[in-house]
């Protein structure tokens, strides 16, 4: 909606389309709230956003070239027992260190890609830092804002295909993958032709590049919460369809469900029955349990007689906890995987097709559905307070407009600093985004979504979460995969994830890894944790409410919840996202739903025949009683 087309008043007021944001704005408008959703950004979701390929560079270039907008006087528009509360005008806190490293070859070059020598022979480096812009081509230079905002899907006819055997959460399953020959699929990596820069911005709109990197949990807030509300119809999903860890230098697959360990040729029959028998034990809680209460989770699995292997696959990969996790959060993580198994494949996990930047747009589409009002590139300047019951009267857009509200949600990073209780140290997630050629464990099949644990590589190391998408899922062109490594962070991104990066996969820094996959372009960044930031008793309107950006969880249960508790301080007598009506049975204003004169008559002409056939019926059984007597 055009800016000037705006209302003066609206029930709730929403700045950012993050997940939180997006959720609650849904929640709203779908119990009758007249909600405003605004972002100052081009696109959707903040930083839970998707991009394509040239999306991504622009918003790279965007970063670097981001300046605070200036502070306009807007105190010509209070009234009598008003003051301002400016908001801030910068969020690029939120995002920093940004290193950009291109690893393959500017054009195509199709001798070399015939020739036996190996690829690092054709390799450039170029890396980017946080002084310098990208380094695009023109057809990068052009990508236009219009892409980002609509996020238009390839339409290839490929590519519907692919999207076509994704599943939908009601628990359909996806459809099994079509096996390669490995023949076939060994021929094909022999005269493999090397991919190149410029392919890649070519091929840019075939990329959904996620800023953060999730997946969800099949029996996790989020999925339930989608199901609850009708919103999964907006999306289609595919499972995540193996574990893995990386291991004495070898990525090995994770067997984590029944029809895994049985399969499984890593383990002996004795840890088989072993491992069983230790994850049937784990879904009831017991006193032995709760004897180890406050003692690292590593020495309780050391005190069940579980071998090395074991322990290694239960702490990292089906946890997911560190050696001194507590035994309590340890088992509770194990119960939450095992729990999660069956409902929708193998693991525990899915992924939506198009990357997970969908999921707030789902939100959005929803609320928009049920009449609230969206307006990107669009920003909230400051707000105007009630002296007396502080409490938020209207806010001030960026053309100056007075807009009333009853409540206004807004993202951390838009709240100034100087409003905040304490000024706590941020802590940071450290990410790495990489295109590289070929899968971390090539299987016969080249559909394969895999999350990868990789343990600390050295003292003092993070533990970092991968997850590896293969084309079927929209986020990469075909001949690719799109990898994302995350972890707390201790340094620089570069500094914490270069180390995994060159351990397990090649690139110039790699010694001996000719046979691991090649990284052809990678990015890295630190983002804000937003599971550290502090929503709550600040210096701030009794009726302004506060969401956070993405936290370092695998899962959306933090967001959700901040969500669910947003809405039941706006409308603590409302259902959370009640389910959303089917189209068929909407019905819509000036349709006839009472029955007519005729239907009327013919109702009343059934009713009398019945009531006649029941009577006949009576006088029947009589007279077949009498006859008996």
């Amino acid at each position: 909606m055009a800016a000037e087309d705006l209302p003066s008043e609206f029930d709730v007021v929403i700045l950012g389309t993050g997940l939180a944001e997006s959720v609650v704005a849904a929640a709203c408008s779908r119990v009758g709230q007249r909600v405003l959703h605004l972002d100052r950004k081009s696109y959707y979701a903040a930083n839970w956003a998707s991009f394509t390929f040239n999306g991504l560079l622009t918003w790279i270039q965007q970063h670097h070239e981001s300046q605070p907008e200036e502070v306009q006087d807007w105190s010509s528009l209070l009234q009598e027992g008003e003051e301002l509360i400016y908001l801030s005008t910068s969020d690029s806190a939120s995002i920093s260190n940004l290193q950009v490293f291109c690893f393959t070859s500017e054009e195509d070059e199709e001798e070399e890609a015939q020739s036996p020598d190996p690829p690092n022979t054709t390799e450039e480096e170029t890396v980017v830092d946080d002084e310098d812009a990208v380094k695009e081509t023109p057809e990068t230079e052009s990508a236009d804002s219009k892409d980002e905002e609509t996020k238009e899907k390839p339409e290839e006819s490929a590519d519907e295909e692919e999207a076509g055997q994704a599943s939908h959460l009601e628990g359909e399953e996806p459809k099994a993958d079509k096996p390669c020959p490995s023949t076939a699929q060994s021929q094909s990596e022999a005269t493999r032709k090397k991919i190149s820069y410029a392919q890649l911005v070519k091929e840019g709109r075939r990329f959904n590049i996620d800023l953060v990197s999730k997946l969800m949990y099949s029996r996790g807030s989020l999925v339930d919460l989608l199901i609850k509300s009708n919103v999964s119809r907006y999306a289609e999903f595919k499972n995540v369809t193996r574990i893995l860890t990386y291991r004495h230098g070898n990525v090995e697959q994770v067997p984590c469900s029944r029809a895994d360990v049985f399969a499984s040729r890593q383990l002996s029959v004795v840890e088989k029955r072993k491992l069983m028998r230790f994850l049937t034990s784990c879904l009831e809680e017991t006193e032995e349990q709760h004897a180890y209460n406050g003692r690292p989770y590593l020495e309780y699995l050391r005190d069940q007689q579980l071998g090395d292997n074991l322990q290694h696959f239960l702490l990292h990969s089906i946890a997911m906890v560190t050696e001194d996790t507590p035994t309590e959060v340890g088992l509770t993580s194990t119960r939450h995987f095992l729990r999660c198994l069956g409902r929708y494949g193998n693991t525990p996990f899915l992924f939506p097709v198009y990357g997970l930047g969908e999921i707030p747009q789902c939100f959005c589409r929803m609320c928009a559905v049920f009449g609230g009002i969206y307006c990107l590139r669009h920003s909230v300047h400051c707000l105007l307070v009630d002296k007396d019951t502080n409490r938020c009267k209207a806010v001030i857009d960026s053309r100056g407009q007075r807009i009333s509200c009853s409540h206004f949600v807004v993202e951390d990073s838009y709240v100034a600093g100087e409003r905040k209780k304490v000024a706590t140290p941020t802590r940071f997630l450290s990410r790495a985004v990489l295109i590289t050629d070929a899968s971390v464990l090539p299987s016969d099949s080249d559909q394969q979504v895999s999350m990868v644990t990789v343990p600390p590589i050295a003292a003092g190391s993070p533990a970092v979460k991968m997850v590896e998408l293969c084309p079927s899922t929209m986020t990469c062109m075909p001949g690719t995969y799109l990898v994302h490594l995350t972890c707390q962070s201790v340094g620089s991104a570069f500094e914490d994830l270069s180390p995994v990066v060159t351990r397990m996969f090649h690139t110039p820094e790699s010694h001996d890894q000719e046979k691991c996959p090649s990284v052809l372009w990678c990015l890295y960044f630190n983002m804000a944790d937003g599971s550290e930031a502090e929503v709550e008793g600040h210096d701030l309107p009794s009726n302004m409410y506060l969401c956070s950006g993405p936290d370092g969880g695998l899962g959306h249960d933090h967001a959700i919840r901040q969500a669910e508790l947003i809405f039941q301080k706006i409308l603590p007598e409302d259902d959370f996202c009640p389910p959303a009506p089917n189209p068929e049975d909407i019905i819509y204003d000036g349709e006839n739903t009472s029955p007519s004169a005729g239907e009327e008559e013919r109702g009343g002409t059934e009713e009398r025949q019945e009531g006649e056939e029941e009577e006949e019926e009576e006088e029947e059984e009589k007279q077949n009683l009498q006859t008996e007597e």
